[in-house]
């Protein structure tokens, strides 16, 4: 079994001799952000501790018949989502993700099951960045009566933090007048519009590179989504996740630590 220093080593031997970055990332990205990963009911009711109250979990709030059943109240979750993270700067380590690819070829390709944006914010090109769960800074119908996906910039969000509810008139859609919802995959979700999403996964077909490396930041195993992704391409992989670092692949190497704190330690080596 290597060591940590020597699967740290291999990370910056990878990343040096790549024509390319492929960063894939889960929740834990965020967390040295400041971000809350939601692990488990009670993780979710200290952030969320009015849905606790309504008995209402992550699961029961994050899907499309919440907005029916409990409308400001599911406002109220993704209206505090929206501002939390219009506000929240993104940690010094997208930074040093931002200089290794501006030093590539090919620079980099994101995938991403997260909603927050951050990866734009951190300067990351759009037509770079696979969000394959959608973001919470577009909208849709909740219908949806059309294939309309709109930005939220103009949403003003105005929420009662007490009670986790959502004080306003509820956001209506501008062609049929029915609610509208953020263009996030939710659990039972047979509504999500996915053609933002498409068209992100054609710019990423004709993306011309040949020797990338990947970079997966604290993506569990829980919705697993980019783990897979990660896994099915022929590349190096670097496998960035505290509790959940193993991969049994002899071209992948797993580090057990949060995001900011390996891609730091691996800085160190490249410079």
């Amino acid at each position: 079994m290597s060591s940590l220093n020597e699967n740290l080593k291999q990370a910056a031997t990878w990343i040096a001799d790549a024509d390319s970055l492929i960063i894939t990332a889960g929740a834990g990205m965020g967390v040295d952000s400041g971000l809350p990963d939601f692990r488990g009911p009670q993780g979710f009711w200290k952030a969320y501790p009015a849905l606790g109250r309504h008995n209402l979990g992550f699961e029961d709030i994050a899907c499309p018949e919440s907005f029916h059943s409990h409308p400001r109240l599911a406002w109220g979750f993704y209206g505090h989502r929206l501002a939390l993270y219009r506000d929240t700067v993104p940690h010094s380590g997208f930074s040093l993700l931002k200089r290794w690819a501006d030093t590539k070829p090919h620079g980099a390709f994101i995938y991403t099951s997260n909603v927050d944006g951050q990866f734009q914010k951190a300067g990351f090109s759009e037509d770079r960045i696979i969000e394959c769960h959608g973001s919470i800074h577009h909208l849709q119908c909740l219908t949806p009566c059309s294939n309309n996906i709109r930005p939220a910039s103009n949403l003003k969000v105005y929420i009662d933090s007490a009670n986790s509810e959502w004080l306003t008139s509820l956001p209506a859609c501008p062609d049929c007048g029915e609610m509208v919802r953020p263009n996030i995959l939710m659990f039972n979700d047979c509504e999500w519009l996915p053609h933002r999403l498409q068209a992100q996964q054609a710019h990423y077909q004709q993306w011309p590179a040949l020797r990338p490396v990947v970079i997966e930041l604290g993506a569990g195993t829980t919705i697993p989504s980019v783990r897979r992704f990660g896994e099915s391409l022929s590349a190096p992989l670097i496998r960035i996740n505290p509790r959940e670092s193993e991969i049994k692949n002899p071209q992948a190497v797993g580090l057990p630590m949060g995001a900011l704190e390996a891609l730091q330690a691996i800085n160190r080596l490249l410079t």
